[in-house]
């Protein structure tokens, strides 16, 4: 077999190239050649950098003074090849360049649906654990930055407000930190949890309701969502998918933006349909604890979904009440025992906050 071939050589101190004849010894593993001047040289393999281009194969030696040598012999360069990986001088990532078209798009498809899965599965679980971390102060602090961006153009009705906040005590709401309860003019059918315990009812959703069951079911569900901490799990989950995809395409200069806008719009969050599910079964059983009858939630959804189909209410953290949701609370009622009395309190305060 042929061991030599010719080529072209760049001592790496001119640009001027010289012809020389290149030969591959196998037995010490070197490439031998002689030079112009009459020097012999003999290169290790295994310190030579190969760089396969569509020109030919090009050869890389030296460190202070880097010499190149150029090969277009085919043949020689599969003699090459085949001694370097026999000999495992060929790296993991030369392997990977060598693999073709073909398998270098497989690998891509294979890196996207990795990154895909991560994003939608893996970021948000690891983002949900990682508030455990974060001290409830900071949930406070953000609800508090959050009211103060938007309490400017809420027109709070007082009155109403001391009337719901005197309705919520008779009620026990499985409240590990203070709530405060906030009644705001306004037509639209809407409430929303804050993550510090300010829960912001409009006059819009109060007007809808028939019964106080249906209003403790409301509160129920609004609670839920600031007893699990929703709105930082979702601040964190939006953030953690935002610096995800910062660092995939190296940018992460706007995620101080990203948490400003974050925290100034919590009132418009669409909370997940997993936490929509938790805070629906949390606001229920507070509708047991308190022996209100649960048909209230069932209620106050099906006469706010009748709303849907005309303007699409914002409901309930701005997400929609859905088929789903009902039939699920309304199986609820029907497969589980549950006990009611009345409540002539509530039926009175409820009475005042109706007018």
């Amino acid at each position: 077999m042929n061991n030599k071939t010719t080529a072209v050589f760049y001592d790496g101190n001119s640009s001027v190239p010289q012809q020389i004849e290149l030969s591959l010894n196998k037995l010490n593993a070197t490439l031998e050649f002689q030079i112009s001047d009459g020097t012999h040289c003999k290169w290790l393999v295994k310190d030579v950098f190969f760089d396969k281009r569509a020109t030919g194969l090009h050869l890389k030696y030296g460190s202070e003074v880097i010499q190149h040598i150029k090969i277009k012999d085919d043949h020689f360069i599969n003699i090459i090849h085949h001694f370097r990986r026999e000999n495992g001088h060929i790296s993991w990532y030369q392997k990977l360049l060598d693999l073709g078209f073909p398998a270098h798009f497989g690998i891509a498809v294979v890196i996207l649906g990795i990154i895909g899965l991560c994003y939608v599965y893996v970021i948000p679980w690891a983002a949900e654990q990682s508030v455990n971390l974060i001290p409830e102060e900071y949930d406070n602090k953000l609800g508090n930055s959050a009211w103060a961006g938007n309490e400017y153009f809420m027109n709070v009705d007082s009155k109403k407000t001391k009337l719901l906040n005197d309705f919520a005590k008779q009620l026990n709401l499985k409240n590990t930190k203070n709530l405060k309860f906030i009644v705001v003019k306004s037509d639209e059918i809407n409430a929303f949890a804050l993550p510090d315990g300010r829960i912001v009812v409009f006059t819009g959703i109060l007007e809808e309701m028939k019964n106080y069951d249906e209003l403790v079911g409301l509160l129920g569900h609004e609670a839920s969502h600031v007893n699990n901490r929703h709105s930082m799990k979702m601040l964190c989950r939006s953030l953690s998918g935002y610096l995800f995809i910062s660092v995939i395409l190296g940018d992460a200069n706007g995620i101080m933006a990203t948490i400003g806008d974050n925290i100034n719009s919590f009132q418009s969050l669409s909370f997940s349909r997993e936490f929509e599910h938790q805070a629906d079964v949390d606001g229920y059983k507070i509708l047991l604890a308190n022996k209100v009858n649960p048909q209230g939630m069932s209620n106050l959804f099906k006469r706010l979904q009748k709303h849907q189909s005309i303007s699409i209410p914002e409901f309930l953290s701005s997400h929609p009440v859905t088929e789903n949701r009902i039939e699920y609370i309304d199986k609820m009622i029907k497969n589980q025992k549950f006990t009611n009395t009345n409540h002539p309190q509530l039926e009175i305060l409820f009475a005042k906050l109706k007018q």
